[in-house]
């Protein structure tokens, strides 16, 4: 087993300063058998309860392993999933209420004390690089389909810039893919891919590889259900881990298969650490990893889920389903806390293409009981104040972003539009900046606008609605520059203006530009779940549970997507 030692360099630091860690690859412990119980230790055998599992949601494709689990060992496995990032806050805080963690990564557990104190074992399972995939046509235009081409970060930057590589990838603020993708472009470009520095960031040539960044998201069943949807001119690459694209090539859903390509100087490798949480469940934890890194179990994760086995001798087993040119050299991960936390930072305020959002909120009578007001009120002010927790970073508005507020009950309302100033021009490399006394002016202008919040009358959801998606229809025909969305806060069933089917009707009569507008829809209250998913089934969006996950989990989510 590998036990969790401290490392100097990060010694003291807090939640917020690491939290760009989170998004780096699995970190590494030093070989060593698991300490012995004392003599008069309580017997730890407990497999007549459930050994429970907080796995990251990438991670559903293993659910038959609970039965072979349970069938090798007696253990009754059982998986329960959930983001990255807030399995990973969970098990930080201690609130994660499971016996063992399985993430696809662990190096923001590790590089804290706080984490090495909840990790009492850690084994890695399986392997899985992070690979380029290009719709083979596009391959071919550019010559990339030849096995002995040896394409770097730089070559995929440039693509990029040229306008010849338009990718999906989860965002780089929430996500490990993404942000070891940027990671690889900022190594690549200082030429000096090991005690990276803040200083040494080449800002050019993360500007040249996000102009080619066209479709983001927050998870990546999110982003194959678009890429499946858009494969063509506007996306023809998918940027994340092999086993993702190998299953995306297997699924017949494809307009056209995906060249994988994984840059020469280096990749980041997803290790799938298993992590024991809960010390009286060592025993369990023992049975289960010792069965997950046995040869059935490892040849069965590498053909169901397309991920290496841990173990080198039974690559050979699996050859004619796993290319062999994904064996890269690891990418090195610099330790610099400034790096991280700049780069990041950068990414959201100025390197990503800006957002443009109409919130869309629900003021009928309804939502002046059981809180709700209230609830949304503090949403906005959430997303325009000054948390600096990990996820209140990327929740609140940033620089360069447009945002109209458009109130609505029996019909829609007034939109009101804030626009946040750029932050000041830099020079090479990235750190983070304060807000601007610009940008506080606009935040506490959309606080304000929150507080004078009134509730009464009925619920027009659907004309409200229709009327962002007119409005960021035209602003996108006006200002092309931005990433536009409609975000619907509501909490009743619809009793006013359109009907669904009317707006459905209406919704195809728009210009097919409106497609690629989004609506993301809070729900509050007792709206009608069934209506809210059928709507954003048509716009492209999601629905988020606003009732049943804290506030800024919700917002955290949605920005990731935006």
């Amino acid at each position: 087993m590998i036990r969790v030692n401290t490392m100097p360099w990060i010694r003291g630091l807090g939640l917020a300063s690491l939290s760009a860690l989170l998004l780096a690859t699995a970190g590494c412990g030093r070989k060593a058998e698991p300490a012995a119980p004392a003599a008069d230790a309580p017997k730890l055998e407990s497999a007549a309860e459930d050994f429970t599992v907080l796995a990251t949601s990438d991670l559903k494709d293993v659910e038959p392993l609970q039965e072979m689990v349970r069938k090798a060992t007696g253990v009754r496995l059982k998986l329960k999933f959930g983001g990255t990032m807030e399995s990973t806050e969970a098990v930080l805080s201690g609130e994660a209420k499971s016996d063992a963690a399985w993430f696809a990564n662990a190096k923001y557990l590790l590089s804290s004390p706080q984490g090495q104190g909840r990790v009492k074992l850690q084994e890695k399972i399986m392997l899985s690089p992070i690979a380029i995939g290009v719709s083979e046509s596009d391959a071919r235009k550019q010559g990339w389909d030849r096995p002995d081409l040896k394409l770097t970060w730089k070559d995929i930057a440039n693509a990029a810039k040229a306008g010849q590589l338009k990718y999906a990838l989860s965002n780089p603020a929430t996500s490990n893919q993404g942000f070891m993708a940027l990671m690889g472009v900022v190594a690549a470009a200082s030429q000096k891919s090991e005690a990276l520095s803040a200083a040494d960031v080449d800002r050019g040539a993360i500007a040249d590889f996000l102009k080619g960044y066209k479709l983001p998201g927050d998870n990546s069943s999110y982003l194959s259900e678009q890429f499946i949807l858009q494969q063509g001119p506007k996306v023809n690459a998918f940027i994340n881990y092999e086993s993702w694209l190998l299953s995306l090539n297997a699924s017949g859903k494809l307009r056209e298969k995906l060249t994988l390509i994984y840059p020469h100087e280096g990749v980041s490798t997803a290790d799938y650490p298993f992590m024991l949480l809960n010390e009286a469940k060592r025993a369990d934890y023992l049975k289960v990893a010792e069965y997950l890194k046995s040869e059935p179990a490892q040849l069965w994760l590498a053909r169901q889920t397309l991920r290496r086995p841990i173990k080198p001798e039974l690559n050979e087993r699996v050859a004619d389903v796993l290319p062999r040119q994904g064996l890269q050299v690891e990418l090195p991960f610099s330790p610099d806390r400034a790096l991280a936390d700049g780069l990041i930072a950068a990414y959201l305020n100025e390197f990503r293409t800006p957002i443009a959002s109409t919130f869309v909120l629900d003021t009928s009578g309804s939502m002046a009981g059981g809180g709700r007001r209230q609830q949304l009120v503090e949403a906005l002010h959430y997303i325009a104040g000054a948390d600096a927790s990990l996820t209140g970073r990327i929740a609140r508005l940033s620089n360069r972003e447009r945002l109209w507020l458009l109130p609505f009950s029996d019909r829609p309302g007034e939109l009101q539009p804030f626009e946040l100033p750029a932050a000041g021009k830099a020079g090479r490399g990235v750190a983070e900046q304060a807000d601007s006394e610009a940008k506080q002016q606009v935040l506490a202008q959309v606080r304000q606008t929150a507080d004078e919040l009134r509730m009464k009358g009925g619920t027009a959801l659907y004309d409200a609605v229709y009327l962002a998606l007119a409005q960021m229809l035209e602003q996108r025909n006006q200002h092309p520059g931005y990433q536009y969305s409609v975000v619907a806060f509501t909490d009743g069933e619809v009793n006013k203006g359109r009907s669904l089917a009317q707006f459905e009707r209406d919704y195809q009569a728009l210009p097919e530009d409106v497609r690629a507008i989004p609506v993301f829809v809070v729900v509050f209250g007792e709206a009608n779940e069934a209506e809210l998913k059928a709507l954003v089934k048509t716009t492209g969006g999601r629905v988020f549970d606003a009732r049943r996950t804290p506030l800024y989990s919700v917002f955290k989510d949605i920005r990731a997507y935006q």
